[in-house]
């Protein structure tokens, strides 16, 4: 299982990805998700992976070979254009493979987050889905997720604003929610590698893979679990003393022992 997140603010994006790949509880490996096309200061592609590993590798190949020849993401016009390209691959991996998948009764399973900018456009954030076509990260939802997304979910939803969140605090949210997800499903695990793109800056500038032991992200997590608990316990208390009230689907026997 995967859990990959990208997210949008006014300043640019965060893009954070887990390491985890397994093939069963006995069978468990780290594989880099997060891949970067970079042509400095002119474009900035980085690409998150979920789904079947193989099927990845075969789309991110096939988008390498292209891009050191000058082609597809080299020469890609707009960002639109970008996110087709890439859903072009994953339709031409899907023609190679999908018929032999399905005989066996095994999904094609591919979905990718596509973050960046090409000089001359704001930065963009697309999602790609198996069927190869792309979805926008818009300012009215500034994030989005692939693979095991529910237990992050939460906190995304309850503090990423586009035009307020800075991508300092978009970081620690990343964060967050990867860690979240760690702590509920072992079949996402570190490390975490995470880069932060700000506006215009046509190259990697910022960029940390968080092992399980980095101090930032042990930091972090004890200090988000403490404040967690210290804000339940800042929160009022419900009121049980008004008068009874029927109980939902409740049973209630009105006979004593001595009827």
């Amino acid at each position: 299982m995967t859990y990959c997140v990208g997210i949008r603010t006014q300043q640019g994006l965060v893009l954070a990805s887990d390491s985890r790949t397994n093939s069963g509880i006995d069978q468990i490996d780290v594989c880099r998700k997060m891949h970067n096309f970079v042509t400095p200061g002119e474009r900035l592609f980085t690409i998150l992976s979920s789904g079947s590993l193989s099927l990845t590798q075969s789309v991110m190949t096939r988008l390498e070979q292209e891009f050191r020849a000058g082609e597809g993401l080299a020469k890609a016009e707009t960002f639109y254009d970008a996110a087709r390209c890439v859903g072009r691959q994953v339709r031409e991996v899907a023609a190679l493979d999908r018929e032999f998948m399905e005989r066996d009764h095994i999904n094609f399973a591919v979905n990718l987050l596509v973050g960046g900018q090409i000089r001359g456009e704001a930065p963009q954030l697309y999602m790609i889905y198996a069927q190869g076509n792309p979805l926008r990260c818009t300012r009215s939802s500034p994030f989005l997720q692939i693979g095991e997304s529910k237990y992050g979910r939460p906190i995304l939803d309850r503090g990423i604003r586009f035009s307020e969140t800075t991508l300092d605090q978009a970081v620690k949210y990343a964060v967050i929610s990867l860690d979240s997800t760690m702590r509920s499903n072992v079949a996402v695990g570190p490390p975490i590698d995470l880069l932060v793109y700000a506006n215009d800056d046509l190259a990697v500038r910022r960029y940390r893979r968080l092992t399980a032991t980095d101090p930032d992200l042990m930091e972090i997590r004890s200090n988000w679990e403490r404040e967690l608990r210290h804000a339940i316990g800042m929160l009022p208390q419900i009121d049980f003393s008004g008068p009874p009230q029927d109980v939902a689907l409740g049973v209630t026997n009105s006979r004593t022992s001595g009827d």
